[in-house]
């Protein structure tokens, strides 16, 4: 193995992904794995999340599908407890569970706030926290949370998700500066315009006023989060903390 594939390689840690039954998190619990980590998936959608653990299983690593809703606190120690208990450690921890309830803020709904605050913001400060306790014992942990460039930039109709991802942004720096001393980094990964299932279903003049702005002149892919991702992830990363990283083609650079 060479030296540079020495600072990506993760074999013998153990990692949590949420969210990771599909789309984006199923990416970066398939990349966890091809480099050598045994990988905890976690969803509310129990059934994908057993079938994507039988994918990290099938690639020669060990994997949990355990269901957690990530806003309820009884959930993610269970959770991260889980994990300890029968895969040993916890090395990675990815905070990807994220969802969506856009409207115009004169339309927006109590319900609309609360529910993308509690699982976007809420629940990365959940699973860090409980990551937290058991990476300080150890002296050693990474920690990755998924954010996103409307975090940055902003975006209509979606003021409780800019928001809470500038959340994420924000609480990542801090947790970087609180856990730093313990060899714990924090870190996070902000994607632009990715293909997914729900980007697949904008029209065409939508998805090309979205790659007009964009100077790789092409969506993301999972795989190109993934690889960020990852990279924060291993040893090659180390002196790396309190970042928020764009996976977005350049579509912030300007």
């Amino acid at each position: 193995m060479s030296s540079s594939e020495l600072k990506q390689d993760l074999t013998g840690k153990v990692a949590i992904v949420t969210g990771s039954a599909r789309g984006i998190g199923q990416a970066i619990a398939h990349a966890l794995a091809d480099r050598g980590a045994d990988v905890v998936i976690t969803d509310v959608l129990e059934d994908e999340a057993r079938a994507t653990s039988a994918e990290i299983i099938a690639r020669g690593r060990r994997s949990l599908a355990i269901r957690c809703d990530v806003a309820n606190r009884q959930e993610v120690e269970n959770l991260v407890q889980q994990t300890a208990t029968e895969l040993g450690r916890l090395d990675i921890l990815v905070n990807n569970a994220g969802i969506t309830r856009d409207a115009l803020l004169v339309r927006m709904t109590d319900e609309q706030w609360d529910r993308v605050l509690d699982i976007n913001l809420k629940g990365t400060f959940l699973a860090c926290q409980a990551a937290a306790k058991l990476m300080m014992k150890a002296r050693s942990g990474k920690i990755v949370n998924i954010a996103s460039v409307v975090g940055i930039t902003g975006n209509p109709g979606q003021a409780n998700y800019s928001a809470s991802k500038a959340g994420v942004i924000a609480l990542t720096r801090t947790i970087a500066k609180e856990l730093g001393s313990r060899n714990i980094t924090v870190n996070a990964v902000a994607p632009g315009f990715i293909e997914t299932e729900m980007t697949r279903r904008l029209s065409d003049a939508a998805r090309q006023a979205f790659l007009d702005k964009i100077p790789a002149n092409r969506p993301g892919l999972p795989e190109d989060v993934a690889n960020a991702v990852c990279f924060l992830c291993s040893p090659g990363a180390d002196y790396i903390t309190g970042q928020c990283i764009a996976v977005d083609g350049g579509l912030t650079s300007h």
